[in-house]
């Protein structure tokens, strides 16, 4: 029974030791956590450390971005400054696909035929040379010219396990071409004239190779830090019995066709 101002335990607690008075309202108090003096618990993202962070990361990468790219520039100005052919040990810039100057639009402006003889200046890895060697065929012959052997080996190792065996290299220079005179159906170069020193010289040195009537196709790229404008390339092709009569592209790049007098 329960009497006034008695206390009687719930059935879970009979048989067990009755519990204090002042047990029950421990068990049931939530333990308090202390407080620490000074400590933001806030985070650094309201009103501090996170913001002030991400303004230091993003002056940091500012700095080096900007770094970079004034490196680059200035690599870029010294190569036009000083031209030279792509060294070997680069060669992989000379497979990145090219936009505007492509395999297609070259192929539509050359307009090469079964049967000719065609030269290429700076066939590089033979972005262009394999399947300018191919639309030849049968009977035409693409030769390649490069100051680099490497350049040479490594065009026609290539031609050779996709069994195309009308690619003849040569080394020399586009300022003297080791061919005799009339020799030559067409002739083209893709962004190699600007790390010619003697630009004159290498255009008088197709027009001497390429027969009465042959067409000379130059391709140019913004990308390129040696670009030759058209303007500065008609100009110097006229000097040389040159006379331009199709273009593809405009200013970010192109293809323009020249041709000698009949």
């Amino acid at each position: 029974m329960q009497g006034r101002g008695l206390w009687t335990p719930p059935l879970c607690l009979r048989g067990r030791a009755a519990p204090g008075p002042g047990i029950q309202s421990r068990r049931l108090r939530k333990p308090s956590l202390p407080l620490r003096v000074g400590v933001n618990r806030r985070g650094p993202d309201e009103k501090g450390g996170w913001h002030m962070l991400g303004r230091r990361t993003a002056l940091v990468a500012g700095g080096i971005a900007f770094g970079i790219a004034a490196a680059t520039l200035a690599y870029a100005l010294r190569w036009r400054r000083n031209p030279s052919a792509c060294p070997y040990e680069q060669r992989f810039f000379l497979e990145v696909p090219r936009p505007i100057i492509t395999r297609a639009r070259l192929r539509e402006i050359l307009d090469p035929k079964p049967g000719e003889r065609v030269l290429e200046v700076g066939p590089g890895t033979g972005y262009y040379a394999l399947p300018v060697a191919q639309w030849l065929q049968p009977g035409g012959t693409l030769d390649i010219l490069d100051l680099q052997q490497e350049m040479l080996d490594h065009t026609t190792r290539r031609a050779r396990e996709r069994g195309i065996e009308n690619v003849l290299p040569s080394r020399g220079d586009a300022t003297a071409l080791p061919y005799a005179g009339e020799t030559f159906d067409a002739a083209y170069l893709a962004v190699v004239l600007g790390e010619i020193p003697d630009q004159d010289a290498a255009l008088g040195e197709l027009r001497r190779v390429l027969k009465p009537g042959g067409r000379l196709v130059v391709g140019e790229l913004f990308l390129d830090p040696h670009m030759v404008s058209f303007d500065s390339l008609r100009e110097r092709s006229e000097a040389a019995g040159l006379f331009c009569e199709r273009q593809l592209g405009g200013r970010l790049g192109y293809f323009a066709r020249f041709r000698t007098t009949s």
